[in-house]
C-alpha cells in the first residue's frame, strides 16, 4: 500500500498529476480541488489511495488526509467508483460532501453527473451515520462541533492498539476538555492510563 507520494511535480492536469520521486514517475489521478491546491513549482506531497484491479494498479491522490478519507467513504458505496467519487470531491469540498450527507441533500448529490436518485438515497443512507460518528458533524448545520486533530489521531492510534472506539473516544474527549493545549504524544499516554 503507497500511503503517500512526495516529490517534484513532472506534469499537472485538472485530472491527473505525475510526481518524480527518486527518478520514477507516479501517474496519481486527482480531484479538481487538489489540482487547485498544488502548486507546480514546488515539491508535493499527495497522500494516496491505491486500487489494484485486475487490469490495471491505480493511484488516486489527495492534497489533505480528510479528502481522501471522504474518497474511501464514498467508494465503499455500492455504485459509486473511484471515477465517480472523485467527481464528488470534484464539484464539492470535503467538508460540503459531509454537509450534504448529514443534512440528507438528495438534490445536491443528483446534481453531479454520474449520480442518479438511488445512488445519491444509497449514499446518504450508508454513510449518515459514519459521517456524524466520525468527523462529529451536527445535522443541522453539518458543521463540525468538535474538530482536533490530536483527537483524531489520538482516537486512530488506540484503535490501532485495539481499544474499542467509543470508549477511547470518551476518554480523549475528556482528556482534552481538562487540559486543551495537550499534544499527541500526552493524550495516548494519559488515554492508556485511563483505560
Amino acid at each position: 500500500m503507497i500511503s503517500f507520494v512526495k516529490g517534484k511535480v513532472f506534469d499537472l492536469t485538472p485530472t491527473y498529476v505525475i510526481i518524480d520521486n527518486h527518478d520514477i514517475g507516479y501517474h496519481i489521478a486527482i480531484s479538481l480541488n487538489t489540482y487547485a491546491k498544488i502548486n507546480p513549482e514546488e515539491d508535493l506531497l499527495l497522500y494516496t489511495l491505491q486500487i489494484i484491479r485486475d487490469d490495471a494498479h491505480l493511484l488516486y491522490g489527495f492534497y489533505d488526509p480528510l479528502e481522501r478519507e471522504i474518497f474511501k467513504l464514498l467508494i465503499s458505496v455500492s455504485g459509486i467508483g473511484a471515477n465517480t467519487a472523485l467527481l464528488i470531491l470534484s464539484a464539492m469540498t470535503s467538508k460540503e460532501v459531509q454537509q450534504v450527507i448529514a443534512n440528507e441533500d438528495v438534490v445536491a448529490l443528483k446534481a453531479i453527473k454520474g449520480i442518479g436518485a438511488k445512488t445519491a438515497q444509497r449514499a446518504i443512507i450508508e454513510l449518515k451515520d459514519k459521517i456524524l460518528k466520525t468527523y462529529d458533524i451536527s445535522p443541522e448545520t453539518g458543521i463540525p462541533t468538535v474538530t482536533s486533530p490530536v483527537k483524531d489521531e489520538a482516537l486512530s492510534a488506540l484503535e490501532a492498539l485495539g481499544f474499542p472506539k467509543k470508549r477511547s473516544e470518551k476518554i480523549i474527549e475528556q482528556i482534552l476538555k481538562e487540559n486543551p493545549e495537550i499534544n499527541l504524544e500526552k493524550t495516548i499516554k494519559e488515554a492508556l492510563k485511563r483505560f
